[in-house]
């Protein structure tokens, strides 16, 4: 088959994967629990990693995928797991990360061999994509509660950063300028340690639509309920706190306040309960380039605990209110275009069928399990006025030794 034969081959079949949905934005691993981080003209999005065939949320690593685009993500593999912390042993999950001073802060949630509940942790990098370390070699925050899971950070306008976390209650610190210590200084009556670093939100039907979980009424028929998976932001002058709601299965809802500890005032569901394939849902919302957009993850890959993270684009209401937003296969338009004149690497996918993504030390993250009618699609490449007669490829085969 002579290049201009293969070109238009290429040509036929992207025409024909186009047709395929663009959610889950990632299809070569299971992801959860997306937390989007601009950083110049990318965006980064960090992940968990549900197990395959997993039968609980038996979960390793977490992992990092960036656009420019938001059609065509790159794999930047996994620059965290559990053996980075030498205290956590078991159940990797949500997590967030956020950029001060030049450095990285990626805050996380594992089980803790030390008190043996969920504790917060931090580890640090200079890049966004790692290699990234335990800060402080001990957990942030560990009391043996299995309550500490899920964090959230938001550095405010004064220079002030929030940290957000818990199920089924929220509690939240405010960290000092260095990221891995509390401040202290909390309202006596919302502490919950003797050092005040750490305080618990009172919730009320007013703030979250329900009351705290211990003082609901079994046959009161709530507005809602917080559950899990706190997303804290401020946009403009609204503070905004999403969160997973319903109990099992779960909506995303979420409040609104003046002030970034409240008081919180309930405004009602952002995505209602869909059949995604999922019970659990996490959200995480960003700007970039001019839009709005809504992470979440559904079960339409794996189900049940094989989660895969998907997005949607919106517009806030004129009073700063969220829409509602339901989830779709076909996710969001292309913003961007992609240069087929400069290396893209194997990993760099807007769609793909039966391949899988690895990683080693030496060869960083690479495409594997490649079968005929597998394939890799990527989308909006510019061509420019000249159609190309050729194209390069590097590949091996590393069961005969290739590299």
């Amino acid at each position: 088959m002579n290049s201009k034969k293969m070109i238009t081959f290429s040509m036929l079949l992207a025409m024909q994967c186009a047709a395929y949905a663009q959610n889950p934005i990632v299809q070569t691993q299971l992801t959860t629990d997306p937390a989007p981080l601009v950083v110049g003209d990318r965006l980064y999005v960090y992940t968990g990693h549900d197990e395959d065939k997993a039968d609980f949320f038996w979960m390793n690593e977490w992992r990092v995928y960036s656009t420019t685009d938001m059609v065509n993500w790159t794999d930047h593999g996994s620059p965290l797991d559990l053996s980075s912390f030498s205290w956590a042993d078991d159940r990797a999950w949500a997590a967030q990360t956020i950029e001060r001073n030049g450095k990285y802060y990626w805050y996380i949630c594992a089980h803790s061999k030390l008190t043996g509940g969920m504790a917060i942790g931090v580890a640090v990098a200079d890049s966004p994509t790692g290699p990234f370390k335990d800060a402080i070699g001990k957990p942030l925050f560990d009391n043996g509660s299995w309550d500490n899971i899920d964090p959230t950070v938001w550095l405010d306008d004064d220079g002030q950063a929030y940290l957000y976390w818990g199920n089924p209650h929220l509690y939240y610190a405010k960290l000092n300028e260095d990221m891995v210590s509390f401040k202290g200084g909390v309202d006596p009556k919302e502490a919950v340690d003797a050092k005040r670093e750490v305080g618990r939100i009172h919730m009320t039907v007013d703030g979250f639509g329900a009351p705290d979980v211990e003082n609901r009424d079994s046959t009161v028929k709530y507005k809602d309920n917080y559950t899990e998976g706190p997303w804290f932001m401020k946009r403009g002058k609204n503070y905004y706190m999403l969160y997973a709601a319903g109990g099992v299965p779960e909506h995303i809802a979420y409040s609104m306040s003046k002030k970034p500890l409240g008081p919180w005032k309930y405004k009602g569901e952002i995505m209602p309960l869909e059949n995604t394939g999922s019970f659990t849902n996490h959200c995480g919302v960003t700007d970039y380039k001019g839009k709005s957009y809504f992470f979440y993850h559904t079960g339409k890959l794996g189900g049940g605990f094989g989660r895969s993270v998907a997005v949607e684009e919106f517009k806030y209401n004129a009073d700063g209110t969220f829409p509602i937003i339901h989830h779709t296969d076909a996710g969001v338009s292309p913003i961007a275009t992609l240069n087929p004149y400069k290396r893209q690497e194997a990993e760099t996918i807007a769609y793909s069928k039966g391949v899988k993504s690895e990683q080693t030390d030496g060869t960083g993250v690479y495409i594997s399990e490649i079968h005929n009618g597998d394939y890799i699609k990527v989308r909006e490449v510019d061509f420019g006025k000249t159609s190309p007669q050729t194209f390069a490829m590097s590949a091996a085969c590393s069961s005969l030794g290739g590299s």
